[in-house]
């Protein structure tokens, strides 16, 4: 609803609800559209993402062989918000509730940050020894209503995998998309998404190891 409406609909001058709405969209509570309409903002989806990444994180550790994560960003700092591990000895991951600075880098932190740089197309980032001597990683961004909300990541010791990218790169891509599938809410056919109608809408595939 716009911010006229919300005034009406909690009581409030239209003044003050307009602060309101602005501090919260400041903080992910709520996002505004590019017709002023205010709708929940990334922090009440994690829980819908988290559900949503599982399986599709779980599946990238069966086709990789290493572990998977969901980051999402916080302010400058980004967020695991679910993993799913590797089962090999030696191997790369990082709890759910892990918090990293934007600013010491990575493949997930490019992903989230891609829309801020001139590589907004690149449908997955790699990181090679940037943030840990010995470590790599692949994500690729997890778009949602037109922005970044997430980023799926594939971690992988370097002397086992040596280009992250080049190995999983596709994978990660291509997981990015049933992920952010479930967050796309269906609009009436009159209505365009992503150039094509209700209808034509891509559903999340269904993953099957090969």
């Amino acid at each position: 609803m716009g911010s006229s409406e919300l005034a009406r609909h909690l009581g409030l001058s239209a003044p003050t609800a307009q602060r309101l709405a602005a501090g919260m969209v400041a903080h992910n509570l709520l996002r505004r559209d590019a017709e002023g309409r205010h709708h929940l903002g990334q922090r009440f989806a994690s829980s819908q993402l988290a559900d949503a990444a599982t399986p599709v994180l779980e599946w990238l550790v069966q086709e990789t062989g290493e572990s998977a994560q969901l980051w999402v960003r916080r302010g400058d700092q980004r967020l695991c918000l679910v993993g799913a591990e590797s089962e090999s000895e030696l191997r790369v991951f990082l709890p759910a509730g892990s918090a990293l600075p934007q600013s010491e880098g990575g493949s997930a932190a490019a992903a989230l940050s891609a829309d801020d740089s001139s590589e907004s197309n690149r449908r997955w980032f790699e990181s090679v020894s940037q943030r840990t001597p010995g470590l790599g990683s692949v994500s690729a961004p997890v778009r949602a209503h037109g922005e970044i909300v997430a980023a799926v990541c594939v971690a992988a010791p370097l002397p086992r995998v040596p280009s992250p990218g080049e190995a999983f790169g596709h994978l990660v891509a291509q997981a990015a998309e049933p992920v952010a599938g479930k967050l796309v809410t269906p609009r009436p056919s009159t209505t365009t998404v992503d150039g094509g109608s209700e209808s034509s809408i891509r559903r999340p595939p269904t993953y099957r190891r090969q």
